[in-house]
């Protein structure tokens, strides 16, 4: 492992919340660990535990009190929102739990969307949009509406609009939350597909049957790592 590049850094990370009145709420303490690229990690806890804190800071999408975060390399702990945001579009893609699309839009356009700010002409963000789709599993679909497939197939259209700028990273927050079963293991089979081309995930989930699918599992508890290593090995 240690043999690949780094793409996770964090030296004791911390986040504390500061409210009306003076009142603070520390939210993360001294969070410490690597991520090596290719690597598919669950971070896990219950709620309240922090861990939606963590994915946000890692995902560039918050910024810790104190500590130190390099993501592939490079100090973003400090980095204004508008560099935070040109990260976010270079090196990372989402998916979220409720798919966050566009309903009225096409799915190419859905798919797509995170070029225009790159400035991307439109025919190759529709040209790059059907090959994302047609890794997903979704080719001749991308002229339809969201509001037209299935919850699956939706998180489907999700995870194509996270891999249109060939990112380093994809972290996933409770991508299964609002799936059956069935297209839950369906949905997991497609992220281990994308991490055995090489692409890294960070996963954040509750449930044990979908962290099971990554190798590694980071156990946050009251805002601290009380276990990091093999999934297999784990005994709650």
């Amino acid at each position: 492992m240690s043999e690949k590049p780094i793409v996770i850094e964090v030296k004791d990370l911390c986040k504390t919340y500061y409210m009306e009145g003076g009142a603070s709420q520390v939210v993360l303490k001294h969070i410490n660990f690597k991520i090596y690229e290719g690597e598919f990690v669950a971070i896990m806890g219950h709620s309240g535990s922090g861990k939606s804190t963590l994915m946000n800071t890692l995902g560039c999408l918050d910024r810790p009190t104190s500590g130190e975060y390099f993501l592939a390399g490079e100090s973003v702990a400090k980095r204004t929102d508008k560099e935070l945001a040109i990260i976010r579009g270079q090196k990372i893609g989402f998916v979220f739990q409720n798919f966050n699309l566009m309903m009225k839009r096409s799915i190419v356009d859905n798919v797509s969307m995170p070029l225009i700010y790159q400035g991307v002409s439109e025919n190759e963000r529709r040209e790059r949009a059907l090959e994302m789709l047609k890794i997903v599993g979704l080719e001749g679909y991308g002229d339809r509406p969201p509001s037209q497939i299935s919850g699956g197939m939706q998180q489907r259209v999700a995870i194509a609009r996270a891999l249109i700028n060939h990112p380093k990273i994809i972290f996933a927050d409770e991508p299964t939350g609002n799936l059956d079963s069935i297209t839950s293991d369906e949905i997991m089979n497609l992220f281990t597909e994308l991490n055995k081309k090489g692409i890294t995930i960070v996963l954040v989930t509750h449930e044990d049957d979908v962290a099971d699918y990554a190798k590694r599992m980071i156990k946050i508890s009251d805002g601290r790592v009380e276990y990091d290593g093999l999934r297999k090995e784990y005994h709650a």
